[in-house]
């Protein structure tokens, strides 16, 4: 299974609550941090709920 390197480059200021919720259920604290997940369908709609918010590139293992 592939790996994402998810990425907050955006702030969720004046964004709807449900989606600053996503953006802490992906483990992102802070703007600009960056975390790891494995890939899976689960992950792919919550980045697709704020794909506005973050950029996610694929980690080569």
């Amino acid at each position: 299974m592939a790996k994402l390197r998810i990425t907050w480059v955006r702030s969720g200021i004046g964004h709807p609550a449900d989606q600053k919720r996503t953006i802490q259920a992906l483990g992102l604290r802070k703007l600009h941090q960056t975390v790891e997940h494995m890939d899976n369908p689960t992950l792919r709609g919550m980045i697709f709920k704020v794909k506005h918010l973050v950029r996610v590139e694929e980690v080569a293992e």
